[in-house]
Order: structure tokens, then C-alpha cells, then sequence
């Protein structure tokens, strides 16, 4: 039988051991995911970085994991441009869709202003909003 610990603290050897064998049993199962980090940066005059996006294309989708402005660039249209830029290098990687989620509703304008549509949403996630799921076709 087997053991269980609940851990709020496991060492990457034990995520590990997780991730590597979940990658293992998915590229049996549908082939390998060619998975790549992605990211765009934002950087001030002094050429620190500001903000962006980060994600990663996997088995020919580009995934958002996070997307940060500062206030300043807000409504400028950097957003716009960061989005671009990485779907941009998704089609290069043949990526045929992009997907993000977010629970703000201005972040939820911003994608759905460049060609994002609503595929799933969670209610009170966090609680008194709702966590929109978002996929756009490359």
C-alpha cells in the first residue's frame, strides 16, 4: 500500500519525479510536446525590466502564463504590441492558437480588443470574480 505526505514545501527533486513522469506518460500518449519557454520583455531607458509576458508553446499552442504592465504603460497600446510580438514567434514555432486566463476585467477587455474570445469561465475565483478562460486562433 502505498504512503502519502502532504507537503507544503516539496523539493524540486519531488516535483520533479512528478513533472518528469507526467512528461513521460503525455509524449506516450499524444507524442512529444516540443515545449518551449517564450517571453517579452519590457524594458525602461536604463534597460531593466518593467514588464512583459512569459509563457510557453507547447504541442502547437502558444500558453500566456503572465502578462505585467506597469500603470504608465497602461492603455498605450503596449499590451497590443507584447501580444503581437509573441504570437508573432508562436506561428514561427507552428503554433496554430494562443490561450491566457485572467481575473481582471481589464485585462479581459485588452485581449478580447485583440481578437481573444471567452472559452470557459470560473465563477468567485478569486472570490467576487470571475477567472475567464481565453483562446485566439493563429
Amino acid at each position: 500500500m502505498p504512503e502519502f505526505e502532504l507537503t507544503a514545501s516539496p523539493s524540486p527533486e519531488e516535483l520533479a519525479a512528478i513533472t518528469d513522469a507526467l512528461a513521460a506518460f503525455n509524449t506516450g500518449d499524444v507524442g512529444p510536446s516540443d515545449r518551449r519557454s517564450l517571453a517579452v520583455l519590457v524594458r525602461d531607458t536604463d534597460g531593466q525590466v518593467t514588464g512583459g509576458l512569459s509563457g510557453f508553446t507547447a504541442w502547437g499552442w502558444l500558453f500566456i502564463q503572465m502578462r505585467y504592465l506597469p500603470e504608465a504603460l497602461r492603455g498605450t497600446g503596449v499590451s497590443g504590441k507584447i501580444l503581437a510580438k509573441a504570437e508573432e514567434e508562436a506561428r514561427a514555432r507552428g503554433c496554430r492558437g494562443a490561450w491566457i486566463d485572467t481575473f481582471s476585467p481589464q485585462a479581459l477587455h485588452a485581449y478580447r480588443r485583440q481578437g481573444y474570445e471567452v472559452f470557459g469561465e470560473l465563477e468567485d475565483f478569486p472570490q467576487g470574480r470571475i477567472r475567464s478562460f481565453l483562446r485566439k486562433s493563429l
